[in-house]
């Protein structure tokens, strides 16, 4: 299968499983969809991730967290840069999701970093999506 935006989709399966109240969902690997994945990690919106062979494919699977009330740790996964429109920012721009209760991912000269870790090192780039 043919994709035209494959961190688009990613997304999508992590907040399609996260409303069904699946425990782990299963993404094709890339090492973008890896390191948005450790990020998400890190930040405590999922609990784990790993990278599994399956034949000549390997995918990423991600272990979903739940609070109280089994209510998913990620409440909105929102693409903001695309294909058809990217959107770039400077260090000065760079949005702050829900008054910084979430965050935004960024790819720049330096990786991918959060929102607060690029405002800190002073360094703009793409905005790839916001995780609240």
């Amino acid at each position: 299968m043919s994709l035209n935006d494959p961190i688009s989709d990613m997304l999508t399966r992590v907040r399609n499983a996260a409303a069904a109240g699946h425990a782990t969902v299963q993404i094709p690997h890339s090492r973008l969809k890896a390191e948005i994945a450790r990020i998400l990690k890190r930040e405590g919106f999922i609990s784990d991730f790993s990278v599994e062979e399956e034949g000549s494919r390997s995918y990423l699977r991600l272990r979903l967290k739940y609070g109280r009330a089994d209510r998913a740790v990620i409440r909105g996964l929102s693409r903001v840069s695309r294909p058809g429109l990217r959107k770039y920012v400077g260090s000065e721009e760079i949005p702050k999701v829900f008054g910084g209760i979430g965050m935004a991912i960024l790819s720049t000269s330096r990786g991918l970093l959060t929102d607060r870790e690029a405002r800190r090192s002073k360094v703009g780039g793409e905005v790839v999506c916001y995780v609240w």
